[in-house]
C-alpha cells in the first residue's frame, strides 16, 4: 500500500522536549517599525505580522497548541502579502539545512509537468502508452491504452490498489515496464487511488519529451527563478526522478513553492506557471472532492503540498499566505485540524496595532530550539570493559554481522558491520556530536538507505549495564533509538525508530564478544 500522508496513523510521542516549542528568528527593526528586511540566505522580505494584518497572539496560540498536541515539527515558515511573518526551527534543524519532502515533491513534480505542458512538450490528454513503445506489455489492455496524462494527475489511473514509494525504490530494473505491469482492472477517470507509481509516471513522460531528469528540465525555469539552489533529488533506473518523492530541499524552498501557486504562477514580475493551470491544479478534479493535480484540497478554499511524516506547504489564496512546516507526525490531519483552527481566521485585513510583548515572546522561543532530548552525563565501569572489543552477532533478519564499541572521554565511536559494509557512528556521550553515517536504516527509513548521512548522535548510561543512544538524522524525519545491554560477553542490541510507514521496531539482535 502506499503512505497516503493523510492516513498514517498517529503513535505516542514521549520522552522527548518538544515541550519546548520553537523560536523564530528576531526581525530587524526599521523607522517605522515594521521591521522589513531581505534575507541573504533565501531572497525572501521579512515583516512584523501586524504589518501584513496578524497578530502575533494568534501564530503563539497556535503553536502552544501544537506542543500540547505533542506533535513533533522541525521547522515553520509563515508568510504573507509576500513577506516572511513568523519562522522558527527545532534544533538540530536549521534554516539552512534541507529536509526530505517525501510525496510534497509530487505537487513539485506536477509544476514541472506543467512547464512542459506550457511548451507544447505534449498535452494532457495524450494517452500514456504513446510514449513508450518499446516498454510496453505484450497485451496491452483497453484500460490501459485509455489511460492519459490526465488520468495519472488526478490519481485514477484505473488501478484499485495503491503503490508505496517504498516498494517503488526496492525495484532495480526499469519502472516504466514495471508500471505497465500493473492491472489496470478500472475505467480510467473514475476512481481515485493514491499511488506514488503514478507520479514516476509523470517525471518519466517528462524525461522522455525532453531528454532531461524532471529536476534539470526544472532547474532554468522553476528552481532558479525562484531562487531554490541545494536541493536534491533521487534517481531511479534509466535516469529518471521518482517524481513522486525523494526530493530534499529547505523549508523556505517548500515556501516558495506555496508562494508562487498563491501569485498566481506569478515570481518577482515573471510568469512561471499560467493562472490557468493553478485554477486547475488547486481545485477539485476528483469525485471524493480533496484532490487537484496533486494538490489536496482543504477547507475555505485552502490547498496544500504533503509529504509523509507531515512536510507540507499550505496555501490560502484569499489571505495571500503560505505556511511551510516540516516535522516527524504520523497523521498530518493532527496538524491540519489545528491549522484549519487557527487559519485563516488570523488573517486580519490591513495591518494591526503592534502588540510588542505577544511579539518578544515570539522572538524569546528562539531560546529553546529543539527537538534534542536531555542526556545524562556519567559513565559506567562497563564502558572500560567493552571498548575496544568486537561483538559478534547471532544470525538475524537484518544481516548484522559485528558490532564495535570503542570509548574515550565522552566520546564513543560505534561501529557495525553488515552486507553493506562497516559503518561508523560518532556518538558523544551526554553530549551532541555531528558527523555523517553510512549505517543500515531503509527497514525503519520508509525504505530509504543512502550511502551518508548527517547523524547527531548522543548517547547516555541508563544504567551500569545499559548503553542508549539517540541517533537524529537531522535532514530527514527519523530519529533511532538504540538500547546496548551488556551481561557479561554477551550484548543485547534493540533499534527503533519515531515514525516509519511499516514496523518501528527490529527484532533484537543477540551478539557475543569475540
Amino acid at each position: 500500500m502506499a503512505a497516503d500522508p493523510r492516513r498514517i496513523s498517529r503513535r505516542g510521542f514521549t520522552g522527548w522536549a518538544l515541550g519546548t516549542t520553537v523560536g523564530l528568528m528576531a526581525l530587524p527593526a526599521t523607522a517605522d517599525g515594521s521591521g522589513s528586511a531581505v534575507s541573504p540566505a533565501d531572497g525572501l522580505p521579512r515583516n512584523r505580522p501586524e504589518a501584513r494584518g496578524v497578530d502575533p497572539r494568534a501564530i503563539l496560540a497556535f503553536l502552544d497548541e501544537v506542543k500540547a498536541a505533542g506533535l513533533e515539527l522541525h521547522s515553520f515558515m509563515l508568510a504573507r502579502g509576500g513577506d516572511v511573518i513568523a519562522e522558527g526551527w527545532w534544533s538540530p534543524y536549521r534554516a539552512d539545512r534541507p529536509h526530505m519532502m517525501h510525496s510534497l515533491t509530487k505537487s513539485v513534480a506536477v509544476t514541472g509537468v506543467a512547464l512542459a505542458l506550457q511548451e507544447k512538450r505534449f498535452e494532457i490528454d495524450d494517452k500514456v502508452i504513446s510514449f513508450f513503445p518499446d516498454e510496453l506489455p505484450a497485451v496491452v489492455s483497453d484500460n490501459l491504452a485509455a489511460m492519459t496524462v490526465r488520468d495519472l494527475l488526478t490519481m485514477r489511473a484505473g488501478h484499485d490498489a495503491e503503490i508505496s514509494g517504498s516498494v517503488w525504490r526496492q525495484i532495480k530494473t526499469s519502472w516504466v515496464a514495471e508500471f505497465f505491469k500493473v492491472p489496470v482492472p478500472l475505467k480510467p477517470g473514475t476512481k481515485f487511488v493514491y499511488s506514488s507509481a503514478v507520479s514516476f509516471m509523470l517525471s518519466a513522460i517528462v524525461t522522455k519529451v525532453t531528454g532531461q531528469k524532471l529536476r534539470d528540465f526544472m532547474e532554468p525555469r522553476f528552481f532558479a527563478p525562484l531562487g531554490i539552489t541545494g536541493l536534491s533529488w533521487d534517481v531511479g533506473p534509466g535516469g529518471i526522478n521518482p517524481g513522486g518523492n525523494g526530493l530534499t530541499w529547505k523549508t523556505a524552498d517548500a515556501l516558495k513553492l506555496g508562494m508562487l501557486y498563491a501569485q498566481q504562477g506569478r515570481w518577482q514580475g515573471r510568469q512561471i506557471l499560467t493562472p490557468e493551470w493553478v485554477h486547475a491544479a488547486t481545485r477539485p478534479q476528483v469525485a471524493e472532492g480533496e484532490y487537484g493535480y496533486q494538490w489536496w484540497i482543504g477547507p475555505n478554499r485552502a490547498y496544500y503540498a504533503l509529504g509523509l511524516f507531515t512536510q507540507m506547504s499550505i496555501v490560502f489564496p484569499d489571505h495571500d499566505a503560505v505556511l511551510a512546516v516540516t516535522g516527524a507526525i504520523d497523521g498530518s490531519e493532527y496538524l491540519t485540524a489545528l491549522v484549519w483552527k487557527h487559519f485563516p481566521t488570523a488573517f486580519g485585513a490591513g495591518r494591526v496595532p503592534h502588540r510588542h510583548d505577544a511579539y518578544a515572546a515570539l522572538t524569546r522561543r528562539a531560546r529553546i530550539l529543539s527537538v534534542q532530548p536531555h542526556l545524562a552525563v556519567g559513565s559506567s565501569p562497563t564502558a572500560a570493559l567493552i571498548s575496544g572489543r568486537k561483538f559478534k552477532a547471532a544470525e538475524n533478519a537484518e544481516g548484522i554481522v559485528e558490532f564495535g564499541f570503542t570509548f574515550a572521554g565522552n566520546r564513543c565511536q560505534f561501529t557495525m558491520r553488515d552486507g553493506r559494509g562497516t559503518h561508523a557512528v560518532d556518538v558523544g556521550v551526554g553530549r551532541w556530536i555531528e558527523g555523517r553515517t553510512s549505517v543500515t536504516g531503509n527497514k525503519l527509513h520508509h525504505q530509504y538507505q543512502p550511502d551518508s548521512m548527517l547523524v547527531v548522535a548522543g548517547g547516555q548510561w541508563l544504567a551500569p549495564d545499559t548503553f542508549e543512544m539517540t541517533w537524529q538524522f537531522a535532514e530527514t524525519a527519523f530519529r533511532d533509538t538504540i538500547s546496548c545491554r551488556f551481561t557479561g560477553d554477551h550484548m543485547t542490541f534493540d533499534r527503533s525508530v519515531n515514525v516509519n510507514s511499516a514496523a518501528r521496531y527490529l527484532p533484537t539482535v543477540h551478539a557475543i564478544a569475540s
